[in-house]
Order: C-alpha cells, then sequence, then structure tokens
C-alpha cells in the first residue's frame, strides 16, 4: 500500500455477505497525511441498521454461536487471534493509511492490542460459570451467567481496531452476537476485520458491519432490537447515545472524553517525567482520550520543566506515517485540525513550544503545542481539545495538586510521578479518575480494566469486568420437597 494507492469501495457487511447500503449511498474516505482519497464505502442509514440486526438476531436466536459451551467460543476466538496474526502486517498498513498514524505504532500498539484482546478473552471465556447457593427453603438453587443478545458496538476514529475489538471480543467471548458502527472517518479495518474473524470460524451474522454516520449510529443506539449498546466517542455524542438507549431501556457502557493530568512532585526523577509528559500528549497525534494534555509541576521545578518541554516538543518527529521513524503524524481530518486551531486562536496561556498547523504533503498536521501560565476555569484547560496541546500548571501543595487534578467534570485517567511511596499510593486513591498511573503514562493492557468517573462515561472494557459488561445473571430454583 502507498499512499497514492485507492482501494476497492467497501460494501457494508451483514449475515456473512457484503452489501450495498440501502439507498445506495457511498462516502470517500481520505488519507490524512495527503488529503487524497483512497476509498469509498458504503454510506448506511436506518434500513441498513435494521438489516443488521435481523441478522444478529437470527444469529442469536437460532445459530449455533450463544450454544457453544464457553470453552468452544474460547476456542474461536484464539483462532481469531491467530488469523490476525497472520494478518498483522496488512492490517497495521491499513490502520496506518485509514487514521494517518504512525506505521510504528499501528504495527507494535495498534495491532499488538487487538490481537491481545482475543487471545484474553479467548482464555477468560472457560470463566464464564454460575454458582449454587444455599437458601432457607429446600430445593436446588443456582445461577447462570447467560449472554444479553445482540450488542450494538460504536466506535470511535482514533483507535478504530483497539476500540472495537474491546467490545467485540468480550462480547463473543460471552455468546452475543454484535452489530458494529465503526467512525465514519476510518471505516476500513473494521470491514476487513469482520471477513477475517469470518474466515477464522466466527458463524455468519454474529459480527455485522455497518459503516456510516450519525444516521446510522442513532438507528442502532435506539434499536428496540439491541439489548446492549457499547460506546466510546466523545462525552456530547454520548449523553445522545444514553439517551437513545434509553428510551427503550437497554443498558448502555460509555467510554467518553478526558482532560487527564498527569502531577509532577518536587521529589520526582524529572527526566523520566518529563518523557511521559511528552508521550501522553503527543501519542497518537494528541487525538487520544486517555491523552495526558494536562500537567501539574511543583513551582519549584515549573521553569526547569517548562524548558525542557519546550526543547522536547520542538525535536519530536512530525511528518509521514509511513516511515518508521514518524513519531506524530496527521490529525485525522480537517475537522479535528480546525477545532485545535479554534482552541489556540482563544490565546489562552502563554505558547512555548509549537501554537500553528505544518504544512506536510497536503496532510492534516498540527505541531505539538505547549501552553504555559494557563489558569484553571480556561477553555483550553477544562475542555478536550484532541490534538498534541499540553497545557502547564504550577502547584505548591499536595492538597493542590490534587484539587487540580480533579478540577474538571472528566475522570478519565491520571498519573503522578514521585519517589515517595507512600505519596504514590495516597495520591492515586484520591485522584478521581478510572485509571491511575504511576511513574508512567499509558500502560494498557487487556486484563487491565479502564473506565470513567463523571462525565468520562459509566461501565468498564477490558479485565474480567470488560466480560462481565455482557453477561446477566439469570437465577434457577428447583424445590426438593
Amino acid at each position: 500500500m502507498t499512499q497514492t494507492q485507492e482501494l476497492a469501495p467497501g460494501k457494508l457487511y451483514i449475515g456473512g455477505a457484503h452489501r450495498d447500503a440501502a439507498d445506495g449511498a457511498t462516502r470517500a474516505v481520505l488519507n490524512p497525511a495527503t488529503g487524497a482519497q483512497v476509498s469509498t464505502v458504503a454510506e448506511g442509514g436506518a434500513a441498513d441498521i435494521d438489516a443488521a440486526v435481523a441478522a444478529a438476531r437470527r444469529a442469536f436466536d437460532e445459530g449455533p454461536w450463544p450454544r457453544l459451551s464457553a470453552r468452544e467460543r474460547g476456542d474461536v476466538l484464539l483462532k481469531i487471534a491467530a488469523v490476525l496474526e497472520q494478518h498483522r502486517e496488512e492490517l497495521a498498513q491499513l490502520e496506518s493509511l485509514d487514521t494517518g498514524k504512525p506505521i510504528a505504532f499501528a504495527r507494535m500498539v495498534d495491532l499488538g492490542d487487538t490481537i491481545d484482546h482475543f487471545v484474553y478473552y479467548g482464555g477468560l471465556a472457560s470463566t464464564i460459570e454460575g454458582a449454587t447457593r444455599s437458601i432457607r427453603r429446600p430445593g436446588f438453587a443456582y445461577t447462570r451467567r447467560e449472554p444479553l443478545g445482540v450488542v450494538g458496538a460504536i466506535s470511535p476514529f482514533n483507535f478504530p481496531l483497539i476500540l472495537s475489538t474491546s467490545k467485540i471480543a468480550p462480547a463473543l467471548a460471552a455468546g452475543n452476537t454484535v452489530v458494529h458502527k465503526p467512525a465514519e472517518d476510518t471505516p476500513l479495518t473494521a470491514l476487513r476485520l469482520a471477513e477475517l474473524l469470518t474466515e477464522a470460524g466466527l458463524p455468519e451474522g454474529v459480527l455485522n458491519v455497518v459503516t456510516g454516520g450519525a444516521a446510522a449510529g442513532a438507528a442502532l443506539a435506539g434499536h428496540p432490537g439491541v439489548d446492549k449498546i457499547a460506546f466510546t466517542g466523545s462525552t456530547a455524542t454520548g449523553r445522545a447515545v444514553a439517551a437513545a438507549a434509553s428510551a427503550t431501556v437497554k443498558p448502555a457502557m460509555l467510554e467518553l472524553g478526558g482532560k487527564s493530568a498527569q502531577i509532577i512532585f518536587d521529589d520526582a526523577d524529572v527526566g523520566r517525567a518529563i518523557e511521559a509528559a511528552v508521550g501522553g500528549f503527543v501519542f497518537n497525534t494528541g487525538q487520544f482520550c486517555m491523552g495526558g494534555t494536562r500537567l501539574l509541576v511543583h513551582r519549584a521545578l515549573y521553569d526547569t520543566v517548562l524548558g525542557a518541554l519546550a526543547e522536547a516538543a520542538t525535536h519530536v518527529p512530525v511528518g509521514d506515517p509511513r516511515q518508521e521513524s514518524t513519531v506524530v503524524g496527521p490529525m485525522v481530518g480537517q475537522r479535528q485540525l480546525e477545532n485545535v486551531e479554534r482552541y489556540l486562536a482563544l490565546g489562552e496561556g502563554r505558547v512555548v513550544a509549537g501554537g500553528k498547523r505544518l504544512d506536510i504533503d497536503g496532510g492534516y498536521f498540527y505541531a505539538p503545542t505547549v501552553l504555559a501560565d494557563v489558569s484553571n476555569d480556561s477553555r483550553v484547560v477544562q475542555e478536550e481539545i484532541f490534538g498534541p496541546v499540553l497545557t502547564v500548571q504550577p502547584f505548591d501543595t499536595e492538597d493542590e495538586a490534587v484539587a487540580l487534578a480533579n478540577g474538571t467534570p472528566y475522570g478519565l485517567a491520571a498519573g503522578l510521578h514521585t519517589n515517595d511511596v507512600a505519596r504514590a499510593h495516597r495520591v492515586a486513591a484520591r485522584l478521581r479518575a478510572g485509571i491511575v498511573w504511576i511513574n508512567s503514562w499509558s500502560v494498557l493492557d487487556a486484563a487491565l480494566p479502564f473506565g470513567g468517573y463523571g462525565q468520562s462515561g459509566y461501565g468498564r472494557e477490558n479485565g474480567p469486568e470488560g466480560l462481565n459488561e455482557y453477561l446477566q445473571t439469570k437465577a434457577v430454583y428447583l424445590p426438593t420437597d
């Protein structure tokens, strides 16, 4: 694949077969690194969601998948992992082309985590079991852990493979069927993934993919034939998804926006902390809901850290995502690039690095940007920019640092840097965030749950907690008197 190569048009994947959208609509897919069109995909709508839900419902009600033992389903997931490993380079290239993320990261992070989801839940499937219960009446009482039915999975543009398979893998392990609506800007790997899962032995109709925009997403969220919605995206869209799901009283799992803080205490390893801070805000071009976009620095280190950040930010390799050495690629689209520019145009804080669009090959590039001396009530501190922008604020006491870190409506992630073990655990307990990293940032694993506090959403992905999201409990009682 090259940056100028155009791929075959993508079609919806419903009931194990490709098809056009019901009304024949299509959407162009652009390469963020050049702005050039690389493909078209079907633009699905409400009628296509109806067809996909019907296929998923047939597969659940009549097909073999929910009737396999949990261990048998686990075996299929492990086979899926093996097939994805065989196609690792193909999928990494496609993910990089579609999103603009550096190929080295796509290969190592995106494909590594995607494959690990199927390995982990393939193994964890065998732990799905009920329990006998001792009750006061004579009889035999026990519980069963059962699948929910049809799951609607809606994934975002920043990590198309990771944030779809973090839903699909546990949903399948639990015995559900799935209708997946990928982000409108990055649909390519979702369609290829569905083909490969079928190749690995997933029965027809168990995974269906409808590409499209807001109309398809709204139809899926409110569909009466869907038993659960799993959504990752912005907080604003998450509110709409939750409202649509509530109309049919279906559960929704929402992994939403973040405005995560890293705290550098005065006893921290400064070099290690700065490395984590830079990585925390430039990773995936800042298009990362758990990105460390706020840095809180003890006043004794403030000037030193600012100088080091300004130097480091200007030397981060930005450019062609096909180059192995590239660390920061383009924003995923014109809309995201313009959004970053709007925030910088507010003039909040002092720009110590970046602060401008970069003219590279016609792509959607923005320089890694550091803003100092920002107030805590400024928009750049309180709102999710979703780009490579870091705000830096000083603090004097531990209490002040915690208050600043907790001082936004979000609570997805947080971090702190210190050599004091007692402080590390004490502060981690006080931070209102779904995941806290100590002397590190963005360490994720299929076994480690994550999710939000506050307006960052509810529910958990990954770990046993992620599997439990797709199961329900039934109690059974048989009298013996």
